[in-house]
């Protein structure tokens, strides 16, 4: 039976993929939802939709990267109730199933669900951003290191864990320093099909 099959048939995985920026958290959760005919949920898109009904300009997926993404970043600072807003209605998201999470919050804030942290060095990271966006190195090593500092900050006021260094919610950890995309979707395949949908196995 294929793995899509058992979600259909009523078990309905809650997996969330963390990483930091220019892990490919965002590339691959899209292509887990599709492949298991899960439902995609962005938290930096939610927050996106946030911003752009606050009156910032939102551009497209390197927008966090941007002056006006810091000076969001800075706003979520002042208000944290704009976090807590999005998460909440992720975690009501997470209660209904069969959704893949592409967050940064909600493999801490969720109890249950199947947990993978993408793990890439920052210097990945940022030649990846550079190519995706069209930045030099130099301006994308500068765009990240704004962007993870304030978002460390957002969520270690919010509820107290440190992004990217407290590991501890994660049942899996993947470095995908050495793989593509390809290599990275089949390992999760992989590891979901055995392990997530597996029979006995509560996610």
């Amino acid at each position: 039976m294929h793995a899509g099959a058992a979600a259909e048939k009523g078990r309905r995985p809650v997996i969330c993929i963390c990483g930091m920026a220019g892990s490919g958290k965002s590339t691959v959760s899209r292509r887990i939802a599709r492949h298991y005919g899960l439902r995609y949920c962005s938290g930096g898109e939610a927050l996106k939709a946030v911003a752009a009904e606050m009156g910032y300009r939102v551009t497209g997926e390197g927008w966090w990267e941007t002056e006006e993404g810091i000076r969001f970043l800075e706003e979520r600072l002042r208000d944290p109730e704009i976090d807590r807003r999005v998460d909440q209605k992720q975690l009501e998201w997470a209660e209904e199933g069969g959704i893949v999470f592409d967050s940064w919050a909600m493999p801490w804030l969720l109890k249950g669900g199947f947990k993978v942290w993408l793990e890439a060095s920052e210097d990945v990271r940022a030649k990846r951003i550079a190519e995706r966006d069209g930045l030099t190195i130099q301006d994308a090593l500068r765009f990240l290191r704004e962007k993870e500092s304030r978002t460390r900050r957002i969520y270690e006021r919010l509820y107290g864990f440190r992004l990217g260094e407290d590991l501890s919610p994660f049942h899996l950890i993947v470095d995908v320093n050495l793989l593509n995309r390809d290599e990275v979707f089949e390992a999760l395949r992989m590891v979901i099909d055995r392990v997530v949908l597996r029979p006995g196995i509560r996610s």
